[in-house]
């Protein structure tokens, strides 16, 4: 964790970008949001005209992995840092109304927005709480599996994160995700802009350092791959992304 990051200002930047981003997905971030961003990067649209729109508009994901982690029927899913709960949606499709989808975000407007949506659209199976990815409140062995689409990068706790991760996992379960890595050791100057921490970028771990760090708490990483369809829009995220190889990857890990 660097020292200068002050923690504080950071979630406050994170509740209110991401705040932004479930109130007025047309607005302008260092990221983009919506359908034709999630198409581009993998999801399918007969899957996608399933879910709620509104959650499809509010969509800040980074990456696709849901052909990694294989979801079936029946099982239990948690999706770290849910926002509006387009993942959760998806993944709900997947379980079928057998299985249980538990979202965990800390925005207020996102969980109220995917708490609506699960309501209006029907999907019974889908929870959503409030809570930090960092200290799950959830028993040893609970799920089946465990999702996050460009959230940990937003933790300056990673390595609990995946820690927690690993606790609340059955025996033989999986950790599937999307994130921001970098090829190269960023500076203390974005390391400490809680902005650029907000928008995906200044947490953003050495792709090496991110393995490891899954791999000391306890996970196999059995695959990992580069999204190159994903990418910033705004100039100042751009140039860090070009400068320091910033980067989106998705990853399956087993425990």
């Amino acid at each position: 964790m660097t020292e200068s990051l002050d923690t504080t200002k950071l979630e406050r930047e994170v509740k209110s970008m991401y705040r932004d981003v479930a109130e007025s997905s047309q607005g302008e971030f260092h990221f983009e949001t919506g359908r034709e961003l999630a198409e581009r990067l993998g999801y399918d649209p007969d899957v996608l005209d399933r879910v709620p729109r509104e959650a499809i508009d509010s969509f800040a994901g980074v990456g696709y992995y849901f052909d990694l982690v294989d979801l079936r029927p029946g099982e239990r899913v948690l999706d770290l840092g849910s926002g509006a709960g387009m993942d959760c949606f998806v993944a709900a499709l997947s379980v079928t109304e057998t299985g249980d989808i538990m979202g965990v975000d800390m925005t207020e407007a996102q969980i109220e927005k995917a708490r609506r949506l699960a309501e209006e659209g029907g999907f019974h199976n889908v929870q959503i709480r409030n809570g930090h990815i960092e200290d799950l409140e959830f028993a040893d062995e609970s799920f089946d599996a465990v999702v996050s689409n460009g959230v940990i990068n937003l933790s300056p706790e990673k390595q609990t994160v995946f820690e927690e991760a690993y606790r609340v996992l059955e025996p033989g379960g999986r950790l599937a995700l999307a994130d921001i890595v970098s090829e190269r050791q960023l500076p203390d100057g974005i390391k400490s802009d809680a902005d650029l921490w907000a928008a995906c970028i200044g947490g953003a771990s050495q792709v090496d350092s991110y393995t490891e760090t899954i791999e000391a708490a306890g996970f196999d990483v059995m695959e990992l791959r580069e999204n190159t369809d994903y990418e910033f829009v705004s100039e100042q995220a751009a140039n860090a992304c070009e400068k320091y190889g910033v980067a989106s990857v998705s990853l399956l890990a087993e425990k």
